[in-house]
């Protein structure tokens, strides 16, 4: 009852408090309209945070509509608001200096901390976790339709989904999901196009890329490889078999048998190891069947930078909330992200190509890049 009166207070200080077919929409923004945030509930007690930033070089032109790219982090359970705002293509970087090369330059931004979870959004019971990415497409086409269809300056926008690594599982499933509300009448919105960076949409050529790669830059040797190769061929066979909670457990112990083989190679830049590199797990952890970490360990090494603020999470848990204000006072960015993975790794490993084609014979422009940095 307590909660109930703080939530309340909450409400009535820091935020307006909407109401859109049932669903709940919690609001904050800057005095000057350039930036815009909030809460939808996608489904009852299910809490998805969201932030817009709208870009200061707009321009109003009907012959060519200014884009708004709508930014989703892989992992499961990493924060777009947290790690692809500050870290990456952001307004800002984790020391709050403006960063050169954001991607507002060229459109407007819009972040999400999908699935709920993960960064700020939060569910108020553990059973309401998302086990599927068309789980997720779901709540993230509730989350359009509550920001889109009563704005008609965003409906003007072309919306680019955007994606990295596990999140082009989720854009693939969002952009199906979202041409079927728009084809409904549900969502109104005009979907531009699709772009999947170093997707995970196909885990099984993932895995059977790992070995050959790793022997020509010398990181395996040819017993490295063939172990490496055996777990592949294990992987594709508990995949054709609809395995995938096996299949998940199966790359795990393939990353453990790599990381043995090769000197605990950094999964995410082999030129280095993992005692030369925060990112990495040490043997010791891999051994100890970690692998399901690397991810959220490889974001967390992102988090110190000279001259900076400090960390992500104190960044994120401390004057970014300050910030937004509208944050219950019992979430925490990242408090539940764990819990995210581990309520999707029946569906980690499931492969999601036929969704490629499905959008590319629906018209839809979609782009695909890789490539080590």
């Amino acid at each position: 009852m307590e909660t109930f009166r703080v939530s309340f207070l909450l409400s009535l200080l820091f935020f307006v408090s909407t109401f859109h077919g049932g669903i709940s929409r919690r609001i904050g923004s800057t005095k000057d309209g350039s930036e815009e945030w909030g809460y939808v509930e996608v489904r009852p007690k299910a809490h998805m945070f969201w932030w817009l930033y709208r870009s200061p070089n707009r321009v109003e032109d009907p012959s060519k509509p200014w884009p708004i790219i709508l930014w989703l982090q892989g992992g499961p359970g990493a924060s777009g608001v947290g790690i692809g705002n500050f870290e990456e293509v952001g307004p800002l970087d984790t020391s709050l200096k403006p960063r050169n090369s954001t991607w507002l330059q060229k459109s407007d931004l819009l972040f999400v901390d999908n699935p709920v979870g993960t960064g700020y959004s939060y569910v108020e019971d553990t059973s309401l976790f998302v086990k599927t990415d068309d789980e997720a497409a779901t709540d993230l086409t509730k989350l359009l339709e509550n920001l889109f269809n009563k704005n008609d300056n965003l409906q003007k926008s072309p919306l680019y989904i955007v994606a990295e690594s596990y999140g082009g599982k989720f854009a693939v499933t969002l952009g199906l999901s979202a041409l079927k509300a728009i084809e409904s009448g549900k969502l109104k919105l005009k979907l531009g196009g699709v772009a999947l960076g170093d997707t995970w949409i196909s885990p099984e050529d993932f895995v059977f890329s790992w070995g050959p790669l790793l022997k020509d830059v010398s990181r395996l040797d040819n017993n490295g490889v063939k172990k490496s190769n055996s777990l592949a061929q294990q992987i594709k066979q508990q995949i054709s078999e609809g395995r995938y909670v096996d299949a998940t457990n199966s790359w795990s112990e393939l990353e453990g048998v790599i990381g043995s083989s090769s000197n605990s190679v950094d999964f995410y830049n082999f030129l280095l190891d993992s005692g030369m590199d925060p990112v990495s797990l040490t043997t010791a952890e891999l051994s100890q069947g970690m692998s399901m970490k690397r991810y959220s360990r490889y974001l967390s090494s992102l988090r110190a930078f000279p001259g900076g603020v400090g960390d992500i999470d104190s960044l994120l848990n401390g004057v970014i909330r300050k910030k937004l204000k509208i944050i219950p006072l019992n979430v925490t960015w990242g408090g539940q992200s764990d819990h995210v993975f581990s309520a999707m790794e029946g569906d980690f490993m499931r492969p999601r190509i036929s969704e490629v084609d499905e959008l590319l014979n629906k018209g839809v422009n979609v782009t695909v890049y890789s490539g080590q940095v």
